[in-house]
């Protein structure tokens, strides 16, 4: 739907001495004095910026505002590191990448939309940078605690088929999760709760199976230090970005349920929460019109 004029590149990102490169998807003009430009950062970790394309619809209407996409480091077009050790893989080289691209493209107002693990990140960066030229915050699909969302995914597991669950069961005691098998039963699962759009969209397609060519980053985030697949959990800390005007969403069907999303709810002053009947964990793609109407006529208030 877009027809906003986009333009790719990479950005490059130095870390530890070592030079490594951001790939990047810019809709429309960065340079417009009149409109915040707005940051969208893509779930996983470890997928691609390809399931965010549908923004870029946000840089072809009026108010237009710039859309920058981009891989994260290790994924999609953007360097890849499978060398480098778990304790390489943490929030704040993610954090580091993230003030890079600002500041690549001299940006000093900025909104930012966080998709699933983006809106963890953007919610860290919030609390651990306190940055001065975040105007506006979209955290959608997205988790305040790993056990929250845990317990949620359980819940809705058991809804799940009986040869389902005893296959997904089985090899996750057997440490299998790998396997063909195992992945076509969590298929029956994201059908359902990440995105009701059946086949999938080809970029959603491409970007759910990149942690299959590259499992490096989702490995190492979820199960590394960093923890996110049990331990991670901000919600002591929400009190930090509760000054930051806030839209929060989630879907019907998403796996992010009301209860795993609330705690954002609670603890931000100025915050508005939309739940899109028909959409799962991908209301971009399943609602897309109502999403950017949404999204459009939050991002446009000064």
């Amino acid at each position: 739907m877009t027809s906003a004029k986009v333009t790719e590149g990479k950005i490059p990102f130095i870390v530890e001495g070592e030079t490594f490169e951001t790939h990047y998807k810019l809709f429309g003009d960065i340079t417009q004095p009149l409109h915040v430009p707005t940051i969208a950062i893509h779930g996983g970790p470890g997928i691609t910026h390809d399931v965010l394309v549908p923004l870029g619809d946000l840089a072809s209407n009026s108010p237009s505002t710039a859309i920058i996409l981009y891989d994260q480091l290790g994924s999609g077009l953007s360097t890849h590191l499978k060398s480098k050790d778990v304790s390489f893989w943490t929030i704040d080289l993610f954090i580091d990448e993230l003030e890079n691209i600002l500041s690549f493209f001299k940006i000093d107002r900025y909104n930012i939309i966080g998709h699933s693990w983006g809106a963890t990140l953007a919610a860290e960066f919030v609390i651990r940078r306190q940055p001065k030229g975040l105007k506006r915050l979209v955290l959608q699909n997205c988790l305040a605690s790993a056990k929250l969302r845990n317990k949620a995914m359980a819940e809705l597991r058991a809804a799940l088929p009986e040869d389902v669950q005893a296959t997904l069961k089985k090899n996750e005691e057997a440490g299998t999760t790998k396997t063909a098998e195992y992945r076509a039963a969590m298929m029956v699962f994201w059908e359902r709760h990440a995105c009701r759009i059946h086949p999938f969209p080809p970029e959603v397609a491409h970007s759910m199976s990149e942690p299959e060519r590259d499992p490096t980053v989702l490995d190492a985030m979820r199960n590394g230090p960093t923890g996110l697949a049990t331990e991670w959990d901000i919600t002591d800390n929400i009190h930090m970005m509760k000054h930051i005007p806030l839209l929060l969403i989630n879907g019907e069907y998403d796996f992010m349920t009301d209860e795993v999303c609330a705690p954002f709810y609670w603890g931000i002053d100025k915050v508005k929460w939309v739940k899109f009947a028909n959409s799962s964990h991908m209301p971009h793609w399943e609602e897309r019109e109502r999403y950017m109407k949404v999204v459009r006529s939050f991002l446009s208030h000064d």
